[in-house]
C-alpha cells in the first residue's frame, strides 16, 4: 500500500465514526478485560478507541498509515506511530496486547497484518479484533428492508471490490472496500499462530454487522 486511503477524509471520518465508537466502547472493554503493560492499537485512525483501551489499565500506543488520521489522533494525547500495519516498526514480543478495530476491509493483506500482530505480541499475549462481519457486511452486501441483507455472488471474490450500484453513500464510496471471505478470515488467525478464545457478534440487531474475536499468541 503506497497511499493512505483515509488521507483527506480524516475530519469527516472523525465525526462519522464517533457515535459508533462510543457505542462499542463498553463491549470492547469487556472482551479485552483488565490488563497491564504495552498495548498496540493497530489501525487507530483518529484515535477513537485509545481512551477506552487505556481505561482497561494498559499503556496504549496508536498506529496508523494515514498521517491525516494521526493529525486528529494527536489531540487524544497518547503515543502514536505512522507505519504500514503489514510492516510494523517494533521488535518481536514488544506488546502484551494488540487491538485491531475495523481494519480487515482497509488493509491489502489481512493475513500479513495478523502475522505482524502476532510477531510483536509476547507469548500468551492477547489479540482482539473487531470489524466487519465477513458474511453479513462488506462490498458484496446490499441492505434490504426490515434489516434484511442481500448477499451478492461476489462473496467469494477476496480483495478489492469495484464500486457497485447497491453501495450507499457512506464510507465505501469514499475510501473503497476490500473483502475477506470467512474461511480466509479465520485461517489468517490460525496461520499467524493465534488461538481463538472468544467470538462475538456485537450489537442487538437481527443480522450482525460486526464480529469481535479475542485470541492469544501460542
Amino acid at each position: 500500500m503506497t497511499q493512505a486511503r483515509y488521507d483527506g477524509w480524516a475530519d469527516w471520518y472523525d465525526d462519522f465514526n464517533a457515535p459508533f465508537a462510543d457505542a462499542n466502547a463498553a463491549e470492547l472493554a469487556d472482551i479485552l478485560g483488565p490488563g497491564e503493560g504495552m498495548c498496540l492499537d493497530l489501525g487507530c485512525g483518529t484515535g477513537h478507541y485509545l481512551d477506552a483501551i487505556a481505561a482497561t489499565g494498559r499503556d496504549v500506543v496508536g498506529l496508523d498509515f494515514s498521517a491525516d488520521q494521526l493529525r486528529i489522533a494527536r489531540q487524544r494525547r497518547h503515543p502514536l506511530s505512522r507505519a504500514d500495519a503489514a510492516h510494523l516498526p517494533f521488535a518481536d514480543q514488544t506488546f502484551r496486547t494488540v487491538v485491531a478495530m475495523w481494519i480487515s476491509t482497509d488493509v491489502d493483506d489481512f493475513a500479513a497484518v495478523l502475522r505482524e500482530a502476532a510477531r510483536v505480541l509476547t507469548p500468551g499475549g492477547t489479540f482482539v479484533f473487531w470489524g466487519v462481519h465477513p458474511c453479513f457486511n462488506g462490498p458484496h452486501i446490499e441492505r434490504g428492508e426490515d434489516e434484511a441483507r442481500i448477499i451478492h455472488r461476489t462473496y467469494r471474490e477476496a480483495g478489492w471490490h469495484k464500486e457497485s450500484p447497491w453501495w450507499g453513500y457512506n464510507i465505501r464510496r469514499k475510501v473503497g472496500m476490500r473483502h475477506v471471505p470467512l474461511a480466509q478470515f479465520l485461517n489468517a488467525f490460525i496461520a499467524a499462530g493465534l488461538t481463538i478464545e472468544d467470538v462475538r457478534e456485537p450489537e442487538e440487531v437481527p443480522v450482525p454487522y460486526a464480529i469481535a474475536i479475542r485470541a492469544t499468541r501460542r
